[in-house]
């Protein structure tokens, strides 16, 4: 080997990796699966996908069932519109390694996603984040297509929390929600 190289002190150091955003956050305390359950509407996003900013003008009202199968997943059910026809999109919520932590598994490789549920009062909103590789989105969801003055205060405190601004965050219709979708259209 040439001088120096893999020996004692001249030996380099590989950088640690840089911390996630999400491990910055820290999830609900006092998080009760259980009262999770029910129909939640997705009021408002902030995120750098590329997708909304292009298509933020064409957003749908969506609304979401939330289930616990097993006391500890979160079957998720999102219920929206896509060229006029009502979609349901199920997804399940796996726990991670803390509470309030969860993992959605994609398909393909480096398409899972971390979820953290950052707030809620289970009652009326929600603050969710969500990270698929370095890039971090947050999400308000209400018990009403509306929510609180207070609420949307949090959750902008959350998005500067996490770097991300007004100027990618994009609020959802209050109107057209779809409440089912028949069996061809239906995403697993």
């Amino acid at each position: 080997a040439p001088p120096g190289l893999g020996q004692g002190q001249g030996r380099r150091r590989r950088p640690s990796p840089a911390q996630s955003p999400l491990e910055k956050v820290t999830a609900q305390a006092e998080l009760s699966l259980s009262q999770l359950t029910g129909r939640w509407f997705l009021v408002g996003m902030a995120s750098r996908c590329s997708y909304l900013s292009e298509h933020g003008h064409r957003l749908e009202a969506t609304a979401v069932a939330v289930t616990i199968p097993d006391g500890q997943s979160l079957a998720i059910s999102t219920f929206r519109k896509l060229d006029g026809v009502c979609w349901e999109i199920r997804q399940c919520y796996l726990p991670a390694n803390a509470h309030g932590r969860f993992l959605l598994k994609g398909r393909g490789y480096g398409s899972k996603v971390d979820v953290v549920v950052g707030e809620t009062d289970h009652s009326s909103y929600a603050i969710l984040y969500y990270q698929k590789g370095r890039s971090i989105s947050v999400k308000l969801y209400g018990r009403t297509s509306q929510v609180s003055d207070a609420a949307v205060d949090k959750f902008e405190q959350h998005i500067r929390a996490v770097g991300l601004s007004e100027d990618v965050t994009y609020y959802f219709p209050t109107y057209g929600f779809c409440d089912s979708a028949d069996d061809f259209h239906i995403l697993d």
